[in-house]
């Protein structure tokens, strides 16, 4: 049972590709786990990853502002919620970028 659910999550993903796309100002890495994007905090970028497009909104109070399927939210450095079926966090917020992780 865990093979056929390895090789079923392994296909997806690459389905999707592992290295997804980054923009002008952004870094993706992608594995079995999910994604993290590396964001310029001055936003703007958006990319593809998991098959769904994400970009930074802003930042402000210590949270990022990011919009992950078309669902913006709010997600405090540390935090994690929920966009699109989609768990989003934050893990750091510095003067020049932003990390964010997207899990399936």
């Amino acid at each position: 049972m865990h093979r056929r659910l390895a090789v079923v999550l392994t296909s997806v993903v690459l389905a999707f590709g592992l290295a997804a796309c980054g923009g002008g100002g952004s870094q993706t890495n992608c594995g079995l786990d999910g994604c993290t994007i590396t964001f310029a905090r001055s936003g703007g970028t958006e990319v593809s990853v998991l098959g769904v497009n994400a970009r930074l909104v802003g930042v402000a109070d210590g949270a990022a502002q990011v919009e992950v399927a078309g669902h913006q939210i709010t997600v405090p450095v540390g935090g994690e919620t929920n966009a699109g079926g989609f768990t989003v966090g934050v893990e750091r917020v510095t003067d020049t970028e932003v990390v964010v992780r997207i899990r399936a």
